[in-house]
């Protein structure tokens, strides 16, 4: 029961917007690769590197010198904006394991393009859907919750009911 309620919490407070627009690419071990690999963004956002306690270290590097999270390493939480006027492509390595194929790119739209095609090819990604997905993920923890009360104040009241009969 104490489990059902602590889910319950975790889904209150575990939203699906995140507070920025970061992206985040992590690396998938099992297959020497970063996930995602490819990805496409728009001018103004900022591409995260994110990854701790891998049995190998890593570190992304593009190609061009634009960015660099330092040496390999097994730790690695490195953040690099692309500002407006950057868009293009960027290609980045893991330099210990370029050969095996560990590479990934990043394509950078203009502000103004990304903007207009993403609201012609994705209205369920315009800004009353993404409330929406955030008030449908907090009503459903808020139920979650709800219900585990209840199941809660019922096993209590049996309980109390059961002790009062011996």
């Amino acid at each position: 029961m104490i489990l059902v309620t602590a889910f319950g919490v975790l889904l209150t407070s575990t939203t699906v917007i995140a507070q920025d627009d970061d992206v985040i690419i992590t690396v998938d071990s099992t297959n020497l690769q970063f996930s995602p690999s490819d990805i496409t963004i728009k001018e103004g956002q900022a591409v995260r590197f994110f990854w701790s306690g891998e049995l190998l270290p890593h570190n992304a590097v593009s190609t061009d010198g634009l960015f660099d999270s330092g040496d390999p390493s097994r730790n690695v939480d490195y953040r690099f904006v692309f500002e407006i006027g950057m868009s293009g492509s960027y290609e980045f390595v893991c330099e210990p394991h370029e050969q095996l194929g560990m590479v990934g790119e990043i394509t950078v739209q203009p502000m103004n393009e990304t903007q207009d095609e993403s609201e012609e090819k994705d209205p369920e990604n315009s800004e009353s859907s993404k409330g929406q997905s955030y008030f449908t993920s907090y009503g459903l923890g808020l139920i979650v919750l709800s219900i585990s009360v209840l199941l809660l104040f019922r096993y209590e009241t049996l309980k109390s009911t059961i002790f009062r009969k011996k």
